[in-house]
Order: C-alpha cells, then sequence, then structure tokens
C-alpha cells in the first residue's frame, strides 16, 4: 500500500462536504464546522490540510496545526514547538485497511521533520475508544480529558522520543489487533 498526501484544494470542496455526512465521520466529530468553503481558500503558515490518496483515489484527510499559532486558540494556552492533528478516513469501505495507520506516519513524519517539534496531540472523544487504542499503539500517552466545545475528548500527547522508539512498532502492533484509525 502507498499512501501519498496532498495539499487539499478548493477542488476537494464537494469530497469534503460528501465525507462530513458519513455516519463514521459524523460519530467521530458531531459538532465542527470546518467551513471548507473559506478555509480551502486560505493558506496559514500554521497549518497543513492534507488529502490522503492511494494511485490518486481519495481515501481520507489530515489537518496538522501549529496550535500556539492556530488563529481560533482550540488548544488554548500551549507552549511552542508543539503540532495537532485531526485525520479522519472518508469512506466507510476504507475502514480497518491499515490506511489510517500509514496516514498517521506519514503526518507524524511530517510533524517532526521540523526538528523543534517536541511533541504531537490528538483530541479524540471519550466516546471513541477504538481510536484511543490506535493512538496508544502509536505511543500517545493520555494526557487528560478535556472539553472542547460541546465534545468531550481525551488529550493524547506523543513525544520525540516516544515516536522514534514506538512508532517503528505501532504499524505491526495494531494490524495484529485489527485497530485502525475510525476518525
Amino acid at each position: 500500500m502507498s499512501i501519498n498526501l496532498r495539499p487539499a484544494t478548493i477542488a476537494d470542496l464537494n469530497l469534503l462536504r460528501h465525507w462530513d455526512e458519513q455516519p463514521h465521520v459524523i460519530e467521530s466529530d458531531p459538532n465542527d464546522d470546518w467551513g471548507w468553503e473559506v478555509e480551502l481558500n486560505r493558506t496559514p503558515e500554521w497549518r497543513e490540510q492534507l488529502i490522503a490518496e492511494i494511485d490518486g483515489r481519495p481515501i481520507g484527510f489530515i489537518q496538522i496545526i501549529d496550535p500556539l499559532r492556530e488563529d481560533s486558540h482550540y488548544w488554548g494556552d500551549v507552549p511552542a514547538n508543539l503540532r495537532a492533528i485531526d485525520i479522519w478516513i472518508g469512506e466507510e469501505a476504507d475502514l480497518g485497511k491499515g490506511y489510517g495507520t500509514e496516514m498517521m506516519r506519514l503526518a507524524l513524519a511530517r510533524c517532526f521533520a521540523d526538528p523543534l517539534v517536541t511533541s504531537v496531540l490528538v483530541d479524540p472523544l471519550v466516546s471513541n475508544t477504538r481510536v484511543h487504542r490506535f493512538y496508544e499503539n502509536l505511543g500517545f500517552q493520555l494526557v487528560e480529558s478535556r472539553r472542547f466545545g460541546d465534545d468531550e475528548c481525551l488529550v493524547y500527547r506523543l513525544n520525540r522520543t516516544d515516536w522514534y522508539q514506538v512508532g517503528k512498532k505501532a504499524g505491526d502492533e495494531n494490524k495484529k489487533l485489527g485497530i485502525y484509525s475510525d476518525s
């Protein structure tokens, strides 16, 4: 399997709207309005919005932000040199195939390519226990339970050192357990 990440553009608007309406995406992100019409036309330095593809076929979305510089201050008061990731698979038929694991590996490699980045944050819903195991198998550590708007979430953090130690075996472990990202 070879997954490629490319920048999301306004040409992806209908695709992203469609994915936003899928039950498994709504279940993992029920209260967010991504404002695609506006956001796909913006390219702030603190954010990357990416489409994951296999052989040119879009399968998922990743957003990587610098939570200190992000303009809505969603993450609140955070230190410098962090990144935060949002990820999901677009179609239910593409779940459970290892795509989420590979997408996360690519996203984490992108984050840690900057030598100043010390950690990466994710915030899955408290109710999404399957994705908690997915993140834990990638080396993420639970930091806290936290409310973001209307959503009860768990905040997980992956430090650079843990990424190097755990990241290499995470894909095999997730595959063995049949755990892949539903988000």
